[in-house]
């Protein structure tokens, strides 16, 4: 990873905005399943509904962010989705005493909430395309340090007030939305309404979307892939967080681990060039890597089913965080085209159906049995992930072969 001095003023003042952003996310997030089973005391099912409604809204979120990108462009709709957001955010704290506008409302924050991020990905991916692998990494670098930052502050908050915590991420919400409305402005005025790469026209023909959905082989596998993996990363929510609840332990101790996920985003970044160069050299091949940590993750907390044990998990689920994050939108980027904003919105719409069945399933495992029944099926899913990743390898090979170089820089 080149020296982020190497970059233009506009990539790092949208690093920084980033990192506001998902300080302010982080802070929601982890704490939402504590906040049905502390604050409303109702079942670790119904916190797996209230996750199930905000990941449906991510799927129809993530599906159309991605397929009105060239419709609509992509300032009204980073900037709306950004703004509707907040409005959702701020206004959440008001329906903690109505469970059925709580849960319509976090479908609602589920939806917005996402709309943005394949617009993003693919504004990044068109915008610098030379360099989009390694600027990829280094936004999730970016957005996970103020994750490691959000997290530490989140059982903090929770202690003291969850609504707080649902405002403060209404605001930094409604200020990345200030911040994008600012700098794509400044683009339009300057450049024109830049879509794609700046050697591109404004206007090109429209590809119907059903010939992008015949190139399966760029989208499904890894799609599906995504899903199971997802599927089973809903544990820390709906198994790990009410298993700290339940053994008397303080809820910063559940920040704590988010917050170790943050600084190792950051701090082993070298571990993962290692990998990249060595064993990993494409996109595909980390998909897989990725699959193999998530499962010794939770093998190992079937194996301890303490917090220390569940330290160690989370140092390996990072490790398979940190290969999958950026290569999933730099593979779309490099070989969807003009598409990539709609597979990047369909791999993720079709990822987030794993948020969907994980959280309920899961709770409604851990309701009656405990921490171990949600581990073990953490653990099946996981290898139908890495079944799902070797297929796609396989049958991108050729694709794998051109952006092993650009993948590992």
């Amino acid at each position: 990873m080149k020296w982020l001095d190497s970059y233009p003023k506009e990539v790092k003042v949208f690093l920084v905005a980033s990192l506001i952003n998902s300080a302010g996310s982080s802070l929601i997030w982890p704490l939402v399943s504590m906040y049905v089973f502390d604050e409303l005391h109702r079942s670790m099912g119904d916190a797996g509904i209230a996750i199930l409604v905000q990941s449906l809204g991510g799927i129809f979120g993530q599906v159309l962010g991605g397929a009105l990108y060239h419709r609509i462009g992509a300032k009204k709709l980073i900037v709306g989705s950004l703004t509707m957001n907040a409005l959702g955010l701020l206004a959440l704290p008001f329906t903690s005493g109505h469970w059925i506008a709580f849960v319509i409302m976090m479908g609602f924050i589920g939806f917005f909430n996402v709309v943005s991020v394949p617009a993003i990905q693919a504004f990044v991916g068109f915008r610098f395309a030379d360099r989009r692998g390694e600027l990829f990494n280094i936004i999730y670098v970016a957005n996970n340090i103020g994750v490691a930052l959000g997290t530490g502050l989140s059982g903090v908050l929770a202690d003291f007030s969850y609504q707080l915590s649902f405002v403060m991420n209404g605001i930094t919400s409604a200020v990345f939305a200030g911040f994008f409305w600012s700098y794509l402005s400044r683009v339009d005025r300057e450049e024109g309404e830049v879509q794609l790469n700046k050697s591109l026209k404004k206007r090109t023909e429209e590809i119907p979307a059903r010939l992008l959905f015949r190139d399966t082989r760029l989208y499904l596998f890894v799609g599906l892939g995504s899903l199971f993996l997802w599927f089973g990363n809903s544990i820390w929510n709906t198994g790990v967080s009410p298993y700290i609840i339940e053994q008397g332990l303080p809820k910063t101790m559940y920040g704590l681990l988010w917050t170790l996920n943050g600084v190792l985003i950051f701090a082993a970044q070298p571990i993962i060039f290692w990998l990249k160069r060595l064993y990993a050299r494409h996109a595909s091949a980390q998909m897989t890597w990725a699959g193999g940590f998530y499962l010794v993750a939770y093998i190992v907390m079937l194996g301890t089913q303490n917090y220390t044990g569940m330290i160690f998990a989370m140092v390996l689920a990072t490790l398979g965080e940190m290969l999958i994050a950026p290569a999933v939108p730099a593979f779309l980027s490099v070989h969807g085209g003009r598409g990539a904003p709609f597979y990047i919105g369909l791999v993720g719409g079709i990822g987030a159906a794993g948020r969907v069945m994980g959280p309920y399933i899961m709770g409604r495992l851990y309701d009656g049995g405990g921490l171990p029944p949600t581990l073990w099926l953490a653990a099946g899913v996981a290898v139908l992930s890495i079944l799902f990743f070797v297929l796609h390898s396989g049958l991108n090979r050729s694709r794998c072969e051109e952006d092993a170089f650009e993948t590992t820089t």
